[in-house]
């Protein structure tokens, strides 16, 4: 099958209140509730695989008073979540609905359970109550609700199941066939397919992560890597440059966000941090250079093509910082493309990212992200600097292989199979802390 611009903007780019792991349990705890009676709920289980967990555990929940836990995530979409508003499932949170879910999660509690042997994305919730049981499943992707049921018997006809609404969502597997299948010829050719609606959508993204940013520069929350950044400016301690400025509007949005601030971001390819990452470079190198406003958007569209091919290669969640290789490699194809490089430019950005970037890992979400997103950015304009004078990585050189395309499926066996222990080893290491925390 062949898809349009439109489709990988619909299947991969979407607003996210939220870290998304936490908020995908909720919409799944949400959704199983809302089969139910309203009346008292008894109980609440989930399962997720050790991915979800690993992003969900420590990562503060917005709205609520900087507080974390899986737990706490379901309990929330149960008794504060409404699952019609998909990654935004948390929108109507307030202080009652909080205490609720917090009372819940200390008596009868909420059992969490990791799914053995599913290294993928799969979520499963099942609430009881008035004498029902309501479950539900995501898969694949964070808002991919796949399964309704109540007393055991499948709900089919529910307008929260995917594709359910007539939109003609593609699927899934499909769409990630079609995406690893492309060239970096053919997604800079769709970037030419971005009609003045998509132009429209892709402004709302920069909105979305701008209120984000400025927040943080305003505010400092969680590690406060952004604002503290341009305090080193102010006190001529750091000079600021498109590097720089990339730098530190990336980190600063990643600041709120990680920070638990109730403010939605634009996700790129499942993931609010990408989105971030996909977007506010790009945003930054404008005040460098001379160029329209519908060519930056069209460039924050090519990051989002990009980051959904790289992701299509390594998987939604893996040992790998996505936000880093899959969402930098976005950033720095597009920052070469608004610098007019040509195709081999890009393809040597983005394997100077890689060269990079590569080795950095995942090990949840969390404040520390930020400096994670604040050197993926810098990297992201540098390797693309590089790029356009002359510098690429060889061939000869580790993973890197001749082409962009090449390189990628490199790194995706490297993410599929290399790193598989090392995930299961950050998880031990971050469940013996929680552990004995």
């Amino acid at each position: 099958m062949t898809y349009s611009v439109k489709d990988v903007l619909k299947m991969e780019v979407a607003p996210a209140l939220g870290c998304t792991e936490p908020v995908a349990i909720a919409l799944a705890s949400a959704a199983a509730t809302s089969l139910l009676p309203r009346e008292a709920i008894d109980s609440l289980e989930v399962w997720v695989t050790p991915n979800i967990y690993k992003n969900g555990l420590a990562v503060l929940i917005p709205g609520t008073p900087e507080l974390s836990g899986l737990d706490l995530a379901a309990a929330l979409g149960v008794f504060g979540g409404d699952p019609t508003l998909g990654l935004e499932v948390l929108e109507s949170l307030d202080d009652e609905k909080v205490e609720l879910a917090g009372a819940f999660i200390r008596e009868p509690g909420v059992k969490v359970n990791i799914l053995s042997g599913n290294e993928g994305l799969r979520i499963q919730a099942r609430v009881k109550g008035g004498g029902h049981v309501g479950e539900a499943v995501i898969e694949r992707t964070h808002n991919n609700l796949t399964a309704l049921s109540l007393d055991g018997n499948p709900v089919t006809d529910s307008p929260l199941l995917a594709g359910s609404s007539g939109e003609g969502r593609p699927e899934r597997a499909d769409f990630d066939k079609w995406v690893k299948s492309l060239s970096l010829e053919r997604l800079l050719e769709l970037v030419d397919d971005l009609d003045q609606e998509d132009i429209d959508f892709l402004k709302q993204s920069v909105e979305l992560n701008m209120r984000l940013a400025e927040y943080g520069l305003k505010h400092g929350p969680a590690l406060g890597i952004g604002k503290t950044l341009q305090r080193l400016v102010r006190q001529k301690l750091l000079k600021e440059d498109m590097v720089l400025a990339a730098r530190m509007l990336t980190s600063a949005a990643s600041d709120a966000r990680m920070g638990g601030v109730k403010l939605p971001a634009m996700s790129s390819a499942g993931s609010g941090n990408h989105g971030l990452t996909a977007v506010l470079p790009i945003w930054a190198v404008r005040d460098y250079i001379a160029c329209d406003l519908d060519t930056i958007y069209k460039a924050i569209g090519f990051s989002h093509l990009v980051t959904s091919y790289v992701k299509a290669h390594t998987g939604r969640l893996s040992a790998l910082c996505g936000c880093s290789i899959a969402a930098g490699a976005g950033a720095t194809a597009a920052i070469t493309y608004l610098l007019g490089g040509d195709l081999n430019h890009i393809a040597g950005a983005i394997k100077n990212l890689m060269e990079d970037l590569a080795g950095v890992i995942c090990d949840g979400a969390k404040a520390g992200c930020s400096l994670k997103l604040a050197t993926a950015a810098g990297h992201a304009v540098q390797s693309a600097l590089f790029a356009l004078q002359g510098v690429s990585v060889e061939a000869t050189d580790g993973i890197i292989a001749g082409t962009m395309e090449q390189t990628t499926q490199n790194l995706g066996q490297l993410s599929a199979y290399g790193m598989v222990e090392a995930d299961r080893t950050i998880l031990k290491i971050m469940m013996e802390k929680h552990i004995h925390a």
